[in-house]
C-alpha cells in the first residue's frame, strides 16, 4: 500500500469514527431531554438498541436482553438507579461519561486494543493507572503509595505523552493515583482539556475538592473521582488520620450540591469488612450521592507491610458472597460495587502486566499492577509500546491466566510462587526507591494465606462453574 493510499484509509476511517460518534451523541442528547418527562422505558430502549447496533459483535445476545428486561421493569432497583442518575447528574457530564467511557474506550477503543495486542505480540490494556506524583497530605495505614515517599512527580508533557502515545493503540481510559494525585490537579485538568475523547478517573482522599475543583469538572466533563473511605469515623480515622471521614463527607456533600457523579474506594481488611459492607454504611454512601464503589483487597506490600490485615479464608467468604448480594439484579443495594480481587472470574484471571490494565509510577516506571513493584522499563526512556513489551510484562501475557480458578487470580496473593518466577526470569528491579523490598520477602507474606484460601476458593469455584480451560476466551 501507498502513503497516498495509506492517508486515504485513515481518513476514511477517521470520518467513518466522527460519524459515528455523532450519531450516539445525538441519541444520547435525545435521551437525556426525553428523561425528563417520560418513562424509564421509552427513554432506555431506544440506547440499549443504539448500543446493540455498534457492539453486537463483542456482546452476548442474551445481555441485550437482560437490559431491556431491566429497562421494562419498573420495579426494579436498577431502574431506579438509572433514574436516580438521570435526575441527579449534570446532563453535560452524563453525556462525555457515556461518549468517553462507553463509546470511545468501551467499544471504539476496545477493539483497536485488540486489533493492537495481534499486530505487536503484546498486552495492550484497556486502562492505565498513573501516579502523577508521590506525594500525600495523609500517610494511611496499609497504602502503597506511602513507601515511595513525596518526591517524585511525572511532568505534564510526560502524562500527556503517555495518553497521547495510548490513544494510538486504542487506550481511552486513564485513572490517576498516587500520591494524592489531586496535588497536582490543575495539571490533570489541562489533560482533560487537551484530550476531550478520553474518560479520566482519580482515586482521591478528597480533602483538595473544593468549589473551584467542582467548576473544572463540571466545565470538562470527562473527569469524575473515586473518594478513599473505610468505614464510619473510628474505623476509617484510624487507617487515614483523625479528622479524615468528615472531610470526606464534606467533598461528597459538595460534589452532590454541584451534581457530580462519584464513587468511593474502599480497602477491605480483617478489621472492616463487616463495617464497610453494612446496610448503615452503604445506605449513608447513597444518601450521599454515590454512584459506585469499587472495593479492593488489603495487599501486604511493602517491607512494613502488616499481614494482621488479611482477611481469613471465612471473611473473604464472606465479601465474595455480600457483593454479589450488593449489586444484584434483585435485592442489595442502588449501588455498582466492583470487588478488585474477588471479580476475577469476571475477567479470566489476573488483568495487570497490560491484559487490561497496567501501573506507571511518578518516577514513569511501568509496573504490572499498583500492588507489584518491579519493572524493567520507564515511559521517560522508551515508548510506551516499548514498554508493555518488557520483558516482564511478556511473561505475564505469557502466563495468563496464573490459575485455571479465577479466584485466585494474582501471581502474588494467591500464587506467591509465580510472581517470584516471574521476576527472577526477566530480571525485573524493584521500583519502591524508599525502602526496596525483594520479591521473596513480599511474597513470603502471602504463602500462609494463599494456602488456607486455596480449598475454599476451590469450593466456591466449583459450585458455580466450568472449568476454565473450558470456557471461551474473548479477545
Amino acid at each position: 500500500m501507498t502513503e497516498f493510499e495509506k492517508g486515504e484509509t485513515y481518513m476514511a476511517k477517521s470520518l467513518a469514527h466522527i460519524a459515528e460518534r455523532k450519531a450516539f451523541e445525538m441519541t444520547l442528547n435525545s435521551i437525556i431531554k426525553k428523561s425528563r418527562d417520560q418513562d424509564l422505558a421509552s427513554v432506555m430502549l431506544p440506547l440499549v438498541d443504539k448500543v446493540e447496533k455498534i457492539m453486537g459483535d463483542d456482546w452476548e445476545a442474551s445481555s441485550f436482553e437482560m437490559l431491556r428486561n431491566l429497562a421494562n421493569d419498573p420495579d426494579s432497583k436498577w431502574t431506579h438507579y438509572t433514574e436516580r442518575i438521570l435526575r441527579e447528574v449534570d446532563p453535560h457530564i452524563l453525556k462525555t461519561f457515556l461518549l468517553n467511557a462507553g463509546y470511545e474506550a468501551g467499544f471504539r477503543g476496545y477493539k483497536t486494543s485488540c486489533e493492537m495486542k495481534k499486530k505487536h505480540g503484546c498486552n495492550i490494556p484497556w486502562i492505565i493507572l498513573m501516579d502523577p506524583t508521590t506525594a500525600c497530605n495523609l500517610h494511611c495505614t496499609g497504602c502503597w503509595a506511602a513507601e515511595y515517599g513525596n518526591r517524585l512527580n511525572l511532568s505534564f508533557e510526560e502524562m500527556d505523552k503517555v495518553i497521547t502515545e495510548g490513544k494510538e493503540l486504542g487506550i481511552y481510559a486513564y485513572l490517576f493515583t498516587g500520591g494524592e494525585p489531586l496535588i497536582r490537579k490543575d495539571d490533570i485538568i489541562r489533560l482533560c482539556e487537551k484530550h476531550k475523547d478520553v474518560a479520566f478517573h482519580a482515586f482521591t482522599n478528597g480533602t483538595l475538592i473544593d468549589e473551584k475543583f467542582c467548576e473544572d469538572l463540571l466545565r470538562v466533563g470527562n473527569f469524575f473521582v473515586s473518594v478513599s473511605i473505610e468505614g464510619f469515623e473510628e474505623s476509617n480515622d484510624g487507617r487515614r488520620g483523625e479528622g479524615h471521614y468528615h472531610k470526606a463527607l464534606a467533598a461528597m456533600d459538595l460534589m452532590r450540591k454541584h451534581r457530580i457523579p462519584f464513587g468511593v474506594s474502599i480497602c477491605y481488611t480483617s478489621r472492616n469488612y463487616l463495617t464497610v459492607t453494612s446496610d448503615e454504611f452503604l445506605d449513608m454512601l447513597i444518601d450521599k450521592g454515590c454512584v459506585f464503589a469499587w472495593f479492593f483487597h488489603y495487599m501486604p506490600v511493602g517491607n512494613n507491610a502488616s499481614t494482621d490485615l488479611l482477611l481469613s479464608p471465612e471473611q473473604r467468604k464472606y465479601m465474595y458472597h455480600k457483593i454479589r448480594e450488593i449489586r444484584g439484579i434483585e435485592g442489595g443495594k442502588e449501588l455498582f460495587a466492583i470487588d478488585f480481587q474477588n471479580d476475577g472470574e469476571f475477567v479470566h484471571g489476573c488483568v495487570a502486566g497490560g491484559e487490561r490494565y497496567c501501573h506507571i509510577n511518578a518516577n514513569g516506571d511501568v509496573e504490572p499492577c499498583v500492588f507489584i513493584h518491579y519493572s524493567g522499563a520507564n515511559i521517560k526512556e522508551k515508548s510506551l509500546l516499548e514498554c508493555l513489551k518488557q520483558p516482564l510484562f511478556m511473561a505475564y501475557k505469557e502466563g495468563q491466566p496464573f490459575n485455571d480458578n479465577f479466584l485466585k487470580p494474582c501471581p502474588m496473593l494467591e500464587n506467591p510462587e509465580i510472581l517470584q518466577q516471574l521476576v527472577n526470569k526477566t530480571g525485573a528491579k524493584s521500583t519502591d526507591l524508599e525502602a526496596p523490598e525483594s520479591c521473596e520477602h513480599l511474597c513470603g507474606k502471602c504463602t500462609e494465606y494463599a494456602k488456607a484460601w486455596a480449598p475454599v476458593a476451590d469450593e466456591l469455584w466449583a459450585a458455580g462453574h466450568t472449568p476454565a480451560a473450558d470456557k471461551p476466551r474473548k479477545e
